[in-house]
């Protein structure tokens, strides 16, 4: 089935598409540049996995209510909407490469704040500080890898950013399993979630000196008038000069078209549409429950009546179907389609988040079942939505304005993820988890009408051409 969009769009793009695919592309130097440019997703993954370990203990050791052990777990999210804010503006006018190091730097020492804190005030302080760190770096990273990547790659590379959100949840889910078994629970209450958030420091420190030896995309180069260091970044990535001399011509163009920069243009004109679609899909992710699984996954498996040892390990099951899955979302993305995933996706994981509900309807007193739900989860998530939102979000935008909507839409997922994390604690005690999970599962069969309606196919069409869409 395809929506009208798909169908008027086609015939537009199908002739020029083949000739991209053919390009003499620097295949190396590309894949270098957004695998130390996707590290940011390092960060955030980093985040979404240390916190449900620690949680628990720092309900203990601070003596958290439902309502503030959500607070504290949700708080980053403040910083990750004034990070996005911001970089929007900074990332248009500093560029896209010093934005990234400022966000490396930023939450580096929100999470050496966040490991030494005598008090909560102290700790949410810290995580707002290193979530405008992630909030620069989330819709960055994607949004730099856009702008470089060939059309007939730009999936694949787009959908590293995920690849290293999950590697860094992954990686984190071990780490807080090992300090977690490996002191007692009262060393753990004073001292074992110290050391979950200390070791963050490190892929903040090493991402930010990475980031030194990047150059800034042609794209935002060009928008600054910069024309010969645009063609020189583009002679790095084609193999043929005349391509290189081409594209900025087309860049040129596009820029041209849009002429006023303001944030009031974000609003008008052939902007509402992406912008529409930018907003609504980034909130439904976070409707479709991803963040509260990740962010309290022990607690879940707690609720469901597993020991402490086995909600933290069945976290390191969760991790490995993570990056799996992610890996085959990165070789699906290019070959099936944005939208086609999406469409998949969503329905997976509706069916997921049902079975998942319940398991708590009916009393299943084992973590077996529900880890196997939320295991299935996952790979759909991983495989579909989860790489596929980020790579539509930096694609959907003009040149021109791409920082700022890119952010807005960021935003949006911010305040659902916020709105999610914050309220899941209490959703659990009062309503259960079958009525919870449910309710995720209602945000995923949402997701699928929307989609349906209104996403068009971005798959091996350039930046240039996926404008052209929505004009």
């Amino acid at each position: 089935m395809e929506s009208s969009y798909e169908k008027k769009n086609d015939v537009i793009i199908n002739e020029s598409t083949l000739s991209k695919e053919k390009t003499p592309v620097n295949i190396a130097f590309v894949t270098l540049v957004s695998i130390i440019v996707a590290l940011g997703g390092l960060m955030f993954g980093y985040d979404t996995a240390v916190i449900s370990g620690a949680i628990g203990f720092l309900d203990e050791r601070f003596n958290l209510s439902p309502s503030m052990s959500g607070w504290v777990v949700s708080s980053i999210l403040v910083g990750a909407v004034i990070g996005t804010a911001l970089g929007g503006v900074l990332s248009d006018g500093l560029g896209r490469k010093k934005t990234l190091i400022l966000s490396g730097i930023l939450f580096g020492i929100g999470t050496i704040g966040t490991a030494i804190p005598s008090s909560l005030a102290i700790l949410v302080t810290a995580r707002i500080l290193g979530g405008i760190g992630v909030g620069m770096s989330v819709f960055l990273s994607p949004l730099y890898i856009a702008e470089i990547a060939p059309a007939h790659l730009r999936g694949r590379l787009g959908s590293m950013s995920q690849l290293a959100i999950s590697i860094g949840q992954s990686l984190v889910f071990i780490i807080n399993y090992y300090i977690a078994e490996g002191g007692s629970y009262e060393w753990n209450v004073e001292y074992g979630w110290r050391w979950m958030f200390a070791i963050g420091a490190i892929p903040a420190a090493v991402y930010a000196f990475l980031m030194l030896f990047v150059t800034d995309t042609p794209r935002w180069l060009a928008s600054k008038g910069k024309k010969e260091e645009a063609l020189s970044v583009l002679n790095k990535i084609n193999k043929d000069v005349n391509i290189s001399q081409r594209e900025l011509k087309e860049i040129e163009n596009s820029l041209n078209a849009n002429t006023s920069a303001n944030f009031r243009e974000i609003f008008k004109g052939k902007n509402k549409r992406p912008l529409f679609i930018g907003i609504v899909i980034a909130f439904m992710t976070q409707w479709a429950g991803i963040n509260a699984i990740m962010y309290y996954a022990p607690e879940i498996f707690k609720q469901s009546g597993a020991s402490l040892g086995s909600s933290f390990l069945n976290t390191v099951f969760m991790g490995i179907v993570i990056v799996l899955f992610t890996l085959l979302g990165l070789w699906l993305m290019d070959k099936a389609g944005r939208r086609k995933l999406f469409l998949i996706g969503s329905i997976g994981m509706a069916l997921a988040l049902f079975m998942i509900g319940l398991t708590f309807n009916l009393d299943i007193n084992s973590g077996t079942w529900l880890l196997i739900y939320m295991l299935f989860y996952l790979a759909i998530f991983m495989t579909t939505v989860g790489p596929g939102m980020w790579v539509l979000l930096s694609e959907i935008f003009p040149t021109r304005i791409r920082g700022q909507a890119m952010a807005i839409s960021t935003i949006s997922l911010w305040i659902g993820d916020y709105l999610i994390s914050h309220s899941f604690p209490v959703f659990l005690r009062e309503f259960g988890g079958d009525l919870t999970f449910w309710f995720f599962a209602l945000g995923s069969l949402l997701m699928f009408a929307f989609t349906y309606k209104f996403i068009p196919e971005t798959r091996n069409k350039t930046l240039e051409q996926i404008e052209s869409i929505f004009n």
